[in-house]
């Protein structure tokens, strides 16, 4: 093997060294179809090749260009979750000092343990040939553990789900921001529109316009650390919300306070992008943006829990606390900059389902269907089916639901079912791989136990 390995790299190598006036540049459709087997040979060999050199490959491997853009096509879902996270936990609730502390403290706790520790540190570890998602740890434990297919398939049907819900919700969180400035405006049409967009692109592919995904995302996580450090001073008190203590006295003595776990978890729902995009950035280039990401998000739901507390005693009345914590001259640039994140976040879980549904495929886990290859970008693919079903299921939840509060529920309950599948699939591969019992006992008990009361709450 190790000959044959040798022989492949030689080849690609000659090939990659001919003369700039020999093209062998292999368009979309069905002649790069034909050629696909031939060029995945070729860079699993060549990948081979340099994983014997060093060890893991580029895994690792941490550099400038990986960051930004793991900023531009991870961080859209969960990083635009602070548009109504708040807001959804106060609901039509009078602001008070538990419910603002209780909440922001377990949204930090849900960063932490189940964003930081299960995806970040733990899930992230299991890859397949350095790709990530359900479907590739899946790959994982099949031989051994038949099963699993089950706890695949409902994972892998609730995250299409999740790419059905996000750009409704996301893009409506951000249009609403209007009604600051006009609030009899209709905001049903404006998304609509702006969703039909963001579909009937997709076919042209999305290369030149994923260039500017990671800077913009730049700005709207400094945005959002410089939001929230700006009230954060108004009400130093917010800072014991790092205390978990609030978080159970919330779920505990609050009225109806473990129903509001349904509200709490939206502030995760993109950690299992997180995995998904492992293939894209690498471990190491995910790990360390994580750091930024989540200190800006934890700094802006500070920021809006210093303004709830300013606010003690009233209720939200339809105002959202991510835009109270603006300054009335930055408005409209926050909408604006607002609106751009969740497009951009309507747009990686878009690709997203893409790619699920081409794993799928190979897995024979989804009928045949047509897959085009828009540009010559690694790994993106286009189907038109799967395509113009997610606009026409997006368009009906915007006009069922009208509002991006009554989207939430549906919102969260995707994408628990979906981590809980994984967990499972999680735990059978740290006992393939010899993991101790007493960790793996300890792993269910608590992630069993969040994740089901999550289940429960949405």
């Amino acid at each position: 093997m190790g000959a044959v390995s040798k022989t492949w790299s030689m080849l690609f190598l000659a090939i990659k060294s001919f003369p700039s006036g020999v093209n062998f540049q292999i368009s979309g459709g069905k002649d790069r179809r034909t050629f696909e087997p031939f060029l995945a040979l070729m860079s699993h060999s060549t990948a081979q090749s340099k994983a014997g050199d060093s060890g893991h490959g580029n895994m690792s491997a941490v550099s400038a260009a990986g960051l930004l853009i793991a900023f531009g096509i991870i961080y859209g879902d969960i990083g635009t979750s602070p548009l109504y996270v708040m807001k959804a936990i106060i609901g039509t609730h009078a602001i008070s000092e538990l419910l603002v502390l209780g909440g922001v403290s377990c949204v930090i706790w849900t960063l932490t343990l189940l964003t930081t520790v299960k995806y970040v540190i733990v899930t992230l570890r299991a890859d397949n040939k350095g790709e990530g998602g359900i479907f590739s740890l899946y790959a994982l434990v099949r031989r051994r553990i038949k099963w699993v297919l089950i706890p695949a398939i409902i994972g892998g049907a609730a995250l299409l789900a999740d790419g059905l819900i996000t750009p409704p919700i996301s893009v409506a969180s951000a249009i609403e921001g209007l009604r600051l400035i006009a609030p009899d405006i209709q905001t049903v049409p404006i998304v609509i529109s702006i969703i039909v967009a963001l579909f009937v692109v997709q076919q042209f592919g999305t290369k030149a316009i994923g260039r500017g995904f990671g800077p913009i995302m730049l700005v709207w996580f400094s945005m959002l650390g410089i939001l929230g450090l700006s009230q954060i001073g108004t009400e130093l008190s917010i800072l014991k919300a790092f205390n978990p203590y609030y978080a159970y006295r919330l779920l505990v003595e609050f009225p109806g306070g473990f129903w509001l776990l349904g509200s709490v978890f939206l502030c995760t729902t993109g950690a299992e992008a997180l995995y998904s995009d492992l293939g894209h950035c690498g471990r190491g280039n995910i790990r360390v943006s994580w750091i930024f990401v989540k200190a800006m998000l934890i700094i802006n739901y500070l920021g809006q829990g210093a303004w709830l507390l300013n606010h003690t005693g009233s209720k939200l009345e339809g105002l959202n606390p991510f835009y109270g914590i603006m300054p009335e001259w930055f408005v409209i640039p926050g909408i604006l900059i607002a609106t751009l994140a969740t497009v951009i976040a309507s747009q990686a879980l878009i690709s997203g389902s893409y790619t699920l549904v081409t794993e799928a495929l190979r897995l024979n886990l989804w009928p045949r269907i047509k897959i085009n290859y828009p540009s010559d970008s690694k790994g993106q693919v286009y189907s038109p089916s799967v395509n113009w079903g997610l606009m026409i299921g997006c368009i009906i939840v915007v006009l069922y639901f009208q509002e991006s509060s009554a989207m939430e529920a549906a919102y969260g309950l995707s994408i628990t079912i979906t981590m809980l599948m994984t967990s499972i699939l999680l735990v059978n591969y740290l006992a393939m791989k010899h993991v101790k019992p007493i960790i793996l006992v300890a792993y269910c008990l608590v992630y069993f136990s969040i994740e089901g009361s999550f289940l429960v709450a949405n």
